[in-house]
């Protein structure tokens, strides 16, 4: 997929986990052949074009485009799988992968997962008695510093996942223009338990702008986030306080 995923669990068999991670690392590698639109050969390039029906696909593209499209409705469309008039469901795989790993090594036993594929993190569980899981989020406009701490203190599960223009440039999409998105800001960091979701709606946001982007994550349930405009300012969702820490 393009980015470094890394894996940080605690507890559980030895043997057991070690099994399930093997199998979330071939996992993602399934993933990434599957859904690629790098590749001419790949399942999703391949019915892109016409030349397989989603019966035909392996069953996680069924999957995909089903929570695809309940992304696409709760966004009013501002969270799209088509780019350039085809189709492309990037914007929800990864997310969902990461999330699919972590899942995968709690059900192997193991009491603390952590799962980051390209700065987008799966928390479940607990690292250690009486500590929570810590994330930093960086800060868009100073490089190697970090704009808030996100605690998962409390929580049995946690996603944090952030959409900008900082690591990869202009590359959200208004699907409203088929152009890149133009909005006063340059990252969007959502926490919410889901981290399939959470990668959805900071895209959708993203593409909204500060304003609308803000007041529609406040709309949504057991989600909050922090919003970063290129003036530097910082806009976060009411409850953001409780996360932080």
């Amino acid at each position: 997929m393009g980015t470094v995923f890394s894996f940080d669990v605690r507890g559980g068999d030895p043997e057991a986990v070690h099994s399930a991670l093997r199998e979330a690392v071939a996992g993602l590698h399934r993933v990434d052949a599957v859904f690629s639109t790098y590749r001419d050969e790949s399942q999703i390039s391949r019915l892109a074009r016409g030349e397989l029906s989603v019966e035909e696909c392996d069953p996680m593209v069924a999957e995909v485009l089903e929570l695809g499209a309940e992304a696409e409705r709760a966004s009013d469309h501002w969270f799209s799988m088509r780019y350039e008039g085809r189709l492309d469901p990037t914007g929800i795989v990864k997310g969902w992968a990461v999330e699919r790993a972590a899942r995968r090594m709690a059900e192997a036993g193991a009491s603390g997962v952590s799962v980051n594929g390209g700065g987008d993190v799966q928390l479940l569980g607990v690292p250690g008695p009486q500590r929570p899981w810590r994330i930093g989020v960086s800060d868009p406009l100073r490089p190697g510093g970090l704009a808030a701490v996100v605690s998962a203190a409390g929580a049995a599960e946690l996603a944090v996942a952030t959409s900008g223009t900082a690591e990869r440039g202009a590359h959200i999409v208004d699907p409203r223009t088929g152009r890149s998105a133009v909005t006063d800001l340059v990252a969007v960091t959502v926490v919410t338990p889901s981290l399939t979701w959470a990668d959805c709606w900071a895209t959708a946001a993203f593409a909204m702008g500060s304003r609308e982007g803000l007041s529609w994550l406040e709309s949504l349930p057991d989600v909050e986030a922090l919003l970063i405009t290129a003036g530097d300012e910082v806009r976060c969702t009411q409850g953001l306080a409780s996360r932080l820490g």
